[in-house]
């Protein structure tokens, strides 16, 4: 995210307002972003692909190099960005694609960069089209590719590249970037606010702006319960009470509190499940009574995911747990 904001739209998402539009703005990936500074200032930049989970900056990497190599007027003419929004079939690489690199800039020095953003979405037949494009016009267009999953983009394709992968963000990385943030917007953020967005964005840097967003916009601050319930997501303190219900009350107790909680607070089934599964590794348990839980949580997050009824699982769930505290009251 950028060092510079756009102050002449406020109604900007912080997602756009803040992307950088240098390289030396890009908070992580030291190594990626020193090699690809180096291809720049050299010149030499070669096809890329970039893959990673999303949020990791690997569009925003290259359009702060294709930023740093135009200049405004030139951008619209040497860089073409498609997305998966775009129609990207055999028809484009063939069309679009094609009469962009082949065409040479009379005025202008230097290479053309042609942007693939979620490629993972091209068919087989476009991915294979393309690589005949790339081939035929390396000496005046650079290529870059950019997908979430590797293993969908042909091999043919990875070779003619050189990868680099994008990890999610580690803590230290997103937290002085989203206090920069805090400050050049004077909202209030409490320490475990930041930490709640930090927890719930899991190293992808556009979810924990666009938590940090919203709100900031329902509430006065922004704490660690305000972003939560912005989000939908079940509350440690929730967790820790329907964990207490399952193992220490019967049966119907539970069941009626379960359901109580989560029509009180919009809570799905599928949060409060791997919320438990987090809390099950961090509670001693014998070694096999936590096998049976994680076992039984897996088939029930599996049905879940399956299409079925939320209130069938929740009855297994509880269930579970009450075979587990008979085989811990049997050990005993």
């Amino acid at each position: 995210m950028a060092d510079k904001s756009d102050k002449t739209n406020p109604n900007l998402p912080w997602v756009e307002k803040y992307r950088p539009n240098k390289l030396d703005d890009l908070i992580s990936h030291a190594d990626i972003i020193n090699t690809i500074s180096k291809f720049v200032k050299e010149e030499r930049l070669p096809h890329l692909l970039f893959y990673g989970p999303p949020g990791t900056g690997k569009t925003s990497t290259i359009l702060a190099v294709a930023k740093q190599i135009y200049s405004p007027k030139e951008f619209n003419s040497m860089v073409l960005e498609l997305n998966a929004s775009d129609d990207r079939g055999i028809g484009i690489v063939r069309g679009q694609i094609l009469s962009f690199a082949s065409t040479r800039t009379i005025f202008k020095s230097g290479f053309k960069i042609v942007i693939l953003d979620e490629a993972d979405a091209m068919t087989n037949d476009a991915q294979n089209a393309l690589r005949r494009v790339i081939e035929k016009f390396t000496e005046n267009t650079r290529f870059c590719i950019i997908c979430n999953y590797l293993s969908k983009i042909i091999p043919a394709l990875q070779s003619r590249c050189t990868r680099f992968r994008f990890g999610p963000l580690t803590t230290d990385q997103m937290v002085p970037r989203l206090e920069y943030v805090i400050a050049q917007e004077a909202i209030k953020v409490s320490s475990d606010g930041m930490k709640a967005c930090v927890t719930l964005a899991q190293g992808d840097m556009r979810k924990a702006l666009n938590i940090l967003q919203s709100t900031s916009m329902a509430y006065d601050e922004v704490n660690e319960d305000n972003v939560y319930t912005c989000v939908g997501h079940p509350l440690r303190r929730d967790i820790e009470s329907i964990v207490n219900w399952i193992l220490n009350e019967n049966f119907t107790t539970a069941y009626k509190n379960l359901l109580e909680i989560k029509t009180a607070k919009g809570l799905a089934l599928q949060d409060v499940l791997s919320e438990i599964h987090q809390y099950v590794h961090r509670i001693e348990l014998p070694m096999k009574v936590k096998l049976h839980l994680l076992e039984k949580m897996a088939d029930i997050e599996y049905r879940l995911a399956s299409g079925t009824s939320e209130k069938i699982q929740m009855s297994s769930m509880i269930a579970a747990f009450q075979s587990a505290r008979n085989l811990i009251a049997q050990d005993a």
